[in-house]
């Protein structure tokens, strides 16, 4: 039976019964594994959600409603009923489908996501609206066990429990298991208290007892008797407290039951929260048996799960990870810390070796990186690794709580740069930018692999806040030799030349830089090449002598030209009363959208030939 190819909208699936949305659900998950293996993606958090979304899409009309997804990498179910089934073959593909909601996409995206936690905040402020303007819908935030352990989320539950703003918040718990006795008991109670009868019954009788006296007494001592049993028998009463209705847990592949609870949730006034269990991966072996593994996948043979694509060669992660094992076993006072990336981070050997040194945090940069001031206030040597995109998130933590105070912390920025498929909200390309500004802190990128671990024990012996910013996959050259001695502030000369063109690159663009300077001599081109070991402080006395001896000077960076390495570098010319041309390569004021990353830097004139067309034109 063929349903999945019928779909074509929302309104589709609201006219389906209960026996077609599960056959459908199976069609999709086959869809998905089939698709997804091509293409890769996000896999396991969709096979999880397939009969939740179902079930919201039968409820509610998206018309009129508001579905939210938090981070948004659950939303391809979401994409296959809202008309897009036909896009996943572009899915996550430059000017292809992306891989999270996105409202210039789709009318039934509502909001972009990207970054976790976010979900109820921006439902929040959608209910909201919708009140103001007196309009009449539904709004409904969906929300993941891991993104709770975001503060923001916590504050949005604080602020709609507090105010009882009319909203829906599905919990979307892949994580935990249900208690068949709590399970059971709280199940009862939610039949109750779901019931017409039952709050018609429970307003009237508060209604009565609240007009005297004695009557709000017995009220109160009834509230306070059915708060200890509730306390007793239902689960997370965190939500309770804060004053939102709480209904679950509920068997999250349940359509018939999850159709029940929401349509019930539909009448109550008030914030709800309906927490539901769902089983990662499900309906794929391999999934189900490895969600981690299969969160986020590269192209892979569905029936055996390998990758098609060949493995790269070790990457900066990777060698990260193990440097920080040497220099611990050195060290006792160094620490690790990870916001819910221990494997992307490339902590997980770190977290077997040196279990009581490692602290996993959850989704929560903010809290990660004041921990870290903490315990470097405290004498440890803290190491918090995490991606660029994410070190946003913390941004008022690095200035002051640790940059103020000039702590010991390194922070281990990986993913800096283009990351490719995930798009705008994944690019790490502000990290120069936002950190360079802030006082005391120190900002190295290797040029390669062997830099890594030099620099890392550099940076833990320095006393001062420090970050090394390092790409995602490994080295584009394999002849690369790392940096003899670091000294605070000083580059490196990679090639020498008396030509008047000199192009100063950091990072990964070092490796870019030496091929277009290769290009350049089969020109009869000569450049001269420096790698800017430091990105923060500058090379002041490199940089005087060049600005009196070279006519070209060209900056490369894998980050946004404001405020990035090239703007500093400029400013400090103009000090120096430079008086050639100065052209800044990096990325221009805009967001940089999903695609393969050599596709990325060619479009936007940072892949080598890029840099070679540069200083051509310069020259003419």
């Amino acid at each position: 039976m063929d349903i999945l190819n019928k779909i074509k909208s929302p309104i589709d699936v609201k006219k389906l019964s209960n026996k077609e949305l599960y056959l459908l659900s199976n069609e999709i998950r086959e869809f998905l594994v089939s698709s997804v293996s091509k293409t890769g993606g996000h896999l396991a958090s969709n096979l999880g959600i397939v009969e939740l979304t179902l079930s919201l899409f039968s409820e509610f009309d998206l018309n009129k409603d508001k579905i939210i997804w938090d981070v948004g990498h659950q939303s391809y179910v979401h994409k296959i009923l809202t008309g897009r089934k036909d896009k996943f073959s572009v899915l996550r593909t430059h000017n292809g489908m992306s891989g999270f909601p996105k409202r210039n996409e789709s009318q039934y995206d509502f909001f972009d996501t990207g970054h976790s936690s976010t979900s109820i905040s921006a439902a929040l402020g959608m209910a909201r609206a919708r009140d103001l303007k007196k309009e009449d819908s539904k709004i409904i935030a969906v929300i993941g066990d891991g993104a709770l352990t975001g503060g923001m989320a916590l504050e949005a539950l604080n602020d709609v429990g507090f105010n009882k703003t009319n909203m829906i918040i599905i919990l979307n718990d892949n994580q935990m298991s249900i208690s068949n006795n709590v399970g059971g008991i709280s199940s009862y109670l939610n039949r109750m208290r779901m019931k017409p009868k039952y709050n018609m019954l429970k307003n009237e009788v508060k209604s009565k007892l609240s007009g005297s006296e004695m009557g709000e007494n017995i009220a109160l001592k009834i509230t306070k008797v059915k708060d200890s049993i509730k306390q007793l028998v239902v689960p997370s009463m965190l939500f309770e407290e804060m004053g939102i209705k709480y209904l679950g847990p509920i068997d999250g592949h349940d359509i018939v039951k999850l159709k029940e609870v929401i349509s019930n949730a539909k009448m109550m006034t008030g914030p709800v929260i309906i927490h539901t269990i769902t089983k990662k991966g499900k309906g794929y072996e391999l999934a189900e048996k490895s969600p981690c593994k299969y969160h986020g996948v590269s192209p892979f043979n569905k029936t055996n799960g390998e990758t098609i694509m060949k493995k790269s060669c070790e990457s900066y992660s990777k060698r990260f990870g193990n440097s920080l094992i040497k220099i611990a076993k050195e060290d006792k006072d160094v620490v690790a810390i990870t916001a819910a990336m221990p494997d992307g981070t490339g902590l997980n050997d770190f977290a077997k070796e040196f279990k009581e040194r490692f602290f996993d945090v959850g989704i929560a940069e903010q809290h990660a990186t004041t921990m870290a001031a903490g315990m470097a206030c405290s004498g440890l040597k803290p190491v918090f690794a995490v991606y660029s995109t994410f070190l946003q998130r913390g941004f008022d933590q690095v200035l002051h709580d640790v940059c103020i105070q000039n702590l010991p912390v390194v922070f281990s920025i990986d993913r800096a740069g283009i990351v490719g498929e995930d798009g705008e909200t994944h690019q790490g390309i502000f990290d120069l930018s936002y950190l360079s500004m802030i006082p005391n802190m120190t900002i190295m990128a290797p040029k390669c692999l062997d830099e890594v671990y030099p620099m890392l024990k550099w940076a833990l012996n320095k006393g001062t806040p420090v970050a090394i910013r390092y790409p995602r996959g490994g080295d584009i050259l394999d002849n690369l030799k790392g940096i003899s001695n670091i000294e605070l502030g000083k580059w490196e000369t990679l090639i020498e030349s008396d030509s008047n063109v000199c192009i100063i690159s950091t990072g990964k663009m070092v490796s870019h830089s030496i091929i277009a300077a290769d290009k350049l001599r089969k020109l009869g081109i000569e450049i001269e090449l420096i790698n800017a070991t430091f990105i923060k402080p500058l090379d002041d006395d490199m940089l005087k002598e060049l600005s009196s001896r070279k006519d070209i000077i060209i900056t490369v960076e894998d980050n946004i030209i404001a405020g990035g390495l090239g703007s500093n570098i400029q400013m400090k010319l103009l000090e120096f009363g430079y008086k050639g041309k100065v052209e800044s390569l990096g990325y221009k004021d805009k967001f940089i959208e999903q695609g393969k990353v050599d596709i990325l830097y060619k479009e936007e004139g940072l892949d080598p030939d890029g840099i070679k067309n540069k200083v051509i034109e310069l020259l003419k």
